[in-house]
């Protein structure tokens, strides 16, 4: 009697055990998939931010029942390789996983690429500057002989009339990113830091406001100094794009019709990387980075590939694509929550001069303008 009690019970056992597990498993899976916590594993992250949990699922079921999922089975992940990178945050096929957080400045290579331009790879990726140092914010000698506006820009100025309404705001949460020709005695990348308007990416965004004013699009330029504003209140270098957000939700609580952000920064590659010459001017190439964090990603995400597009057909080349980033990469978010028509554009790099920023903002301003009007039509 017990020999045969153990064969009843032996299978009923076991599909029990099978059932609570199955149980269990899902129960996990539909946890994982709804949970708001913050993984620290990039690729557990990946799996459930992009919603391909699925994808396991499918997995255990066609290890239940192949022919059903013949189809699947063909490309379905391996199992055991999803929980080595999960566990450990390695890709087999990507190395830079394994070294990104040990090497200083690897990370910058997690950094997509949705759309390259000419001579765009992994070994020349934007590279974030660090956070300002006051020894380089404090005043500082400014080479005036490299400030000089071309002639003919100023006598346009005084002459073009601001138009009443203003829809696009021109902000800089990095303020104090500068150039260094523009600084006296400066010769290294972190160098490049200025609380002067004149040498800063605030000269770049007075530039494009005048470009884009004349052209009948009424611009508001912020131009705030975020570090120290960022000292004065004992925040640090993170914090920056939370002082520009404020900005930008009161100036746009303020003004209805402000519906175009464009955030100012540059990046810091060297020259060879960050100049371009096209039908022999020389251009101070830009690029485009979109925050995959937030709500409106993918509209924004559009919209820049939109700029870009227009951008390579008119001046080719002069574009270095843009870019995706995520938290673990930079911000992930750069305020383009707040609307789906938030650009951050990198004018230039550290070496770049007068001349070739105001070739390039004059180009940017002109494809930007027509692509403005052109919405204005089909808008009405």
């Amino acid at each position: 009697m017990n020999n045969k009690n153990r064969y009843i019970t032996t299978p009923i056992r076991y599909m029990v055990m099978l059932l609570v597990g199955m149980i269990l498993t899902f129960s996990l899976v539909a946890f994982l998939a709804t949970s708001p916590l913050n993984f620290t594993s990039r690729t557990v992250n990946g799996i459930i931010g992009n919603s391909a949990i699925n994808q396991v699922l499918i997995l255990a079921l066609n290890s239940e029942n192949h022919y059903f999922y013949q189809k699947q089975s063909m490309n379905s992940p391996s199992l055991l390789k999803l929980s080595f990178e999960s566990m450990t945050n390695f890709k087999i096929n990507d190395t830079r996983t394994l070294l990104g957080r040990e090497l200083p400045g690897l990370s910058i290579y997690n950094t997509e690429i949705a759309v390259a331009g000419k001579g765009t790879n992994i070994t020349n990726l934007p590279v974030e500057s660090g956070p300002p140092l006051d020894i380089y914010l404090k005043d500082r000698e400014i080479a005036e002989e490299n400030l000089k506006q071309p002639e003919e820009e100023g006598k346009q100025e005084g002459t073009i009339k601001s138009p009443k309404e203003k829809s696009v705001y021109i902000y800089h949460s990095h303020s104090w990113e500068a150039f260094l020709p523009f600084i006296k005695g400066a010769t290294t990348p972190n160098e490049a830091v200025s609380s002067n308007q004149r040498a800063n990416v605030i000269a770049v965004g007075d530039l494009l406001s005048h470009e884009l004013t004349s052209k009948g699009i009424g611009v508001e330029h912020n131009k705030d100094n975020v570090a120290a504003n960022l000292k004065s209140q004992k925040l640090d270098y993170k914090s920056s794009y939370n002082l520009s957000r404020k900005d930008v939700q009161e100036a746009m609580g303020s003004n209805d019709k402000l519906k175009l952000l464009i955030d100012i920064h540059r990046d810091s590659q060297r020259k060879p990387i960050t100049t371009t010459t096209i039908q022999g001017k020389e251009y101070a190439r830009l690029f485009f980075i979109v925050g995959k964090e937030h709500k409106n990603f993918e509209k924004n995400l559009e919209y820049a590939k939109e700029i870009n597009k227009k951008f390579e057909e008119k001046y080719p080349g002069l574009s270095r694509g843009v870019f995706i980033k995520g938290k673990d990469e930079g911000n992930g978010i750069y305020n383009q929550d707040i609307s789906d028509k938030s650009l951050l554009i990198e004018f230039g790099g550290v070496d770049n001069n007068l001349t070739e920023l105001s070739n390039t903002i004059k180009a940017f301003a002109e494809v930007f303008s027509d692509n403005y009007w052109e919405a204005e039509e089909v808008n009405g």
